[in-house]
């Protein structure tokens, strides 16, 4: 009796060790083929050198720049929902905290989420996830925002779609410019040097709307740029930063668009169904 248990035992041992071989690596490939199909990462050292180029005075200026322009350009409301798609660190974040709204990021990157729940805490809620395939409901929040996060994404489209999905209001898309001489500079440092950049595809305004107009159709958008002069910090580069008319030249190095959302609805013929009507008396001729 203890030898054929002994050896049902030793034979289930083998067959488990076999199903191991067969399925762990099938398992493993598909997990890292996936994560491949999801653009770039940041790593650990990606996240501190994006903490410490925040932090210098210069680029958090630049950073000011942009959040003024997405506020403008979404005007949101107290008490309203936002998630932004591609935290990083949470800087992009805390505008819409100081508006009172209620707020929540998704990025890839643990360690861009840690430095985030370092800086932000319990305030906003923070999810670890792609942006091809977000992890809410549709029409979960009054906004969505993809800043600086379509130039690492595998399938921009399919993140533009995504963030329509979630949202019932508005999108806001912040990219840095193609056209813009930053922009430039940015791809031929990275011809040159390892850098971030080396990672990014880098957009226009005319290479958004491309992407929105067949997943939307003829939507309201509205768009405008920053960052149009190289100079420091000011007065007067605040200035002149700040002009409507010179935010409409679309070669500053940050874009920013608003896409405002419009409800569809599929609807099919409804077959109806009467009875014709009886005549009884004779019509005069």
């Amino acid at each position: 009796m203890l030898s054929h248990l002994f050896f049902w035992f030793k034979t289930a041992l083998q067959k488990q060790h076999e199903l191991e071989n067969e399925v762990f690596p099938l398992i493993k490939l598909l997990f890292f083929s996936t994560l491949l199909c999801m653009g770039y990462v940041f790593d650990f050292n990606d996240a501190i050198a994006y903490e410490e180029w925040f932090n210098n005075p210069r680029n958090r200026f630049a950073a000011d720049l942009e959040s003024r322009l997405m506020i403008d350009l979404l005007k949101p409301m107290r008490g309203e929902t936002v998630l932004e798609i591609g935290c990083g660190t949470g800087a992009s974040l805390l505008p819409f905290l100081e508006l009172g709204l209620q707020v929540t990021g998704l990025d890839p990157s643990p360690y861009m989420l840690d430095i985030a729940t370092k800086n932000l805490g319990n305030r906003v809620d923070l999810y670890r996830g792609f942006a091809e395939d977000l992890p809410f409901e549709d029409n979960s929040f009054n906004y969505a925002c993809l800043i600086t996060t379509l130039e690492f994404v595998e399938d921009p489209k399919k993140a533009v779609e995504e963030a329509c999905r979630v949202a019932k209001d508005k999108i806001f898309i912040g990219v840095l410019n193609r056209y813009a001489i930053k922009g430039i500079q940015r791809r031929v440092k990275g011809i040159f040097s390892r850098t971030i950049y080396n990672h990014a595809h880098f957009f226009s305004i005319w290479e958004l709307k491309q992407i929105i107009r067949p997943l939307l159709g003829n939507v309201p958008i509205s768009w405008r740029t920053v960052c149009q002069i190289p100079a420091a910090p000011g007065r007067i580069t605040n200035r002149i930063e700040q002009s409507t008319l010179l935010q409409k030249c679309p070669f500053g190095a940050f874009a920013g668009m608003v896409v405002t959302l419009i409800p569809r609805f599929k609807t099919r013929p409804l077959a109806m169904t009467y009875k014709r009507k009886q005549t009884t008396g004779v019509v005069a001729g």
